[in-house]
């Protein structure tokens, strides 16, 4: 990957997300959702890649697999009004159809086009195959940290202003309603990523994003969420009863177990 490249790349998606350009106020709300996103989890996945050492190359090919990891999103919402996967299609396997519809990768040599389609292939799955090669999995890994430490950011934000402003997209059209799930209780307690079928209330969305932290992978992700205090902020959100206590609990061990809490 080389500047040219990059940039070649960043003129196709801003004119490939021009073309879902809306006069309603809600759709174009969401659109920009996703454009905003994407263009962060492109900074922070060079942070990242900066304080692991990254060569340049290196740290263009991360910006161009986080540049084109959600691109699938823009159809998503387009066609479906959703960004839930299990409502609509899998995000990550429908922006793969678009980058070879649209041909977007057919000048980078074979190895790049592989990496960039497997990082975002993998970016949203509960684990990473071991059987991939190192290379693929490093960038999956640094994709999936970058990604999170958004996705961190845009529920917060919308958390704390939600009595002022809505947006049930962002919450997955899920029910505000009272408890949570055991399995997603179980998940927790067990310190395993929360599986999504698992999520049926907003209460569970928020501990599923709790659980994130089992699955970050670099010392500098781990850094930034201590020091934004996703964590707290999360848990700051839902109910401080003995049985979320106990979920807390065993998100706070596991930070400590690796070194992450203050």
């Amino acid at each position: 990957m080389d500047n040219k490249s990059l940039s070649q790349l960043k003129e196709w998606f801003t004119g490939y997300v021009q073309t879902f350009k809306s006069n309603d106020t809600e759709i174009q709300e969401n659109i920009n959702l996703k454009q905003d996103h994407t263009l962060r989890v492109c900074q922070e996945i060079i942070c990242v890649g900066k304080q692991l050492g990254l060569p340049e190359d290196a740290l263009q090919l991360a910006e161009a697999i986080a540049l084109l990891h959600d691109i699938g999103r823009f159809e998503q919402y387009a066609r479906y009004r959703t960004f839930m996967d299990g409502r609509s299609e899998n995000h990550a396997e429908l922006g793969i159809k678009v980058l070879l519809k649209h041909e977007v990768l057919k000048q980078l040599d074979d190895e790049i086009r592989d990496l960039i389609l497997c990082a975002i292939k993998y970016h949203n799955r509960p684990s990473l195959p071991p059987e991939e090669t190192d290379r693929c999995l490093f960038f999956s890994r640094i994709l999936r940290d970058a990604d999170k430490l958004d996705i961190w950011k845009v529920v917060i934000d919308h958390y704390y202003r939600r009595n002022s402003e809505s947006n049930t997209a962002i919450e997955l059209h899920l029910p505000d309603t009272p408890g949570f799930s055991k399995e997603v209780g179980r998940d927790l307690l067990n310190q395993r990523i929360v599986d999504m079928n698992h999520i049926k209330n907003l209460n569970d969305f928020k501990l599923l994003q709790m659980g994130w932290i089992f699955d970050i992978n670099f010392k500098p992700t781990f850094d930034c969420i201590r020091e934004r205090r996703y964590i707290e902020l999360i848990q700051d959100v839902l109910p401080q009863t003995k049985e979320y206590l106990a979920l807390f609990d065993s998100v706070y061990k596991f930070c400590h177990e690796h070194n992450f809490a203050n």
